[in-house]
């Protein structure tokens, strides 16, 4: 009774709902309606990563691999979805140096390999993410990010976080514009 009365205040018309009930869920919104098949409710996880469109995950030997049970990158419908990259070696998985200078370049340049593996680059970066072990670094760090990203700009934010992974100095995250 109430779902009819706020459908006349909305000017919805009103639904059989025992009805939609046997044929599959219903998601309902303002003016609007639409029937979900019982399937895509259903879907596990690892079902929709077999499914064409949805999420495609990006590796390249390029870059350091992944130090858990994550992607190095995703990408889903025309974004690309970079995790954290830390200043590591590819080849050794060690630090370039426990200096902040030299792991921001080299973090960015591992960015650039995984960037180009997922068919994106340095200019369709649209928000990145910096983590930084101490703040004192954002000066030293804007000037080595600066010789990376034109204008304009990617949108950014940058935090001092408590601990980074291995005792890294900078990570930085980003999401981009898929070519």
């Amino acid at each position: 009774m109430a779902w009819s009365a706020a459908a006349r205040t909305f000017s919805v018309p009103t639904f059989d709902m025992a009805a939609l009930r046997r044929r599959g869920p219903l998601a309902v919104g303002i003016g609007c309606a639409s029937v979900a098949t019982s399937r895509l409710w259903r879907s596990s996880p690892s079902s929709l990563r077999s499914m064409p469109g949805i999420k495609q995950a990006v590796q390249t030997d390029k870059a350091p691999a992944a130090l858990g049970p994550y992607s190095q990158a995703i990408k889903a419908n025309n974004l690309v979805f970079l995790s954290g990259i830390l200043g590591l070696i590819p080849e050794t998985g060690k630090f370039i140096s426990d200096d902040v200078e030299d792991q921001t370049e080299q973090v960015l340049k591992n960015m650039g390999e995984i960037l180009k593996a997922s068919g994106a680059s340095y200019s369709s970066v649209v928000k990145t993410t910096i983590m930084l072990a101490d703040l004192k670094d954002f000066k030293t760090v804007n000037e080595i990010y600066a010789k990376y990203f034109n204008a304009p700009a990617p949108a950014r934010s940058t935090y001092q976080v408590a601990a980074l992974p291995l005792g890294a100095k900078i990570e930085i995250e980003c999401i981009a514009a898929a070519l």
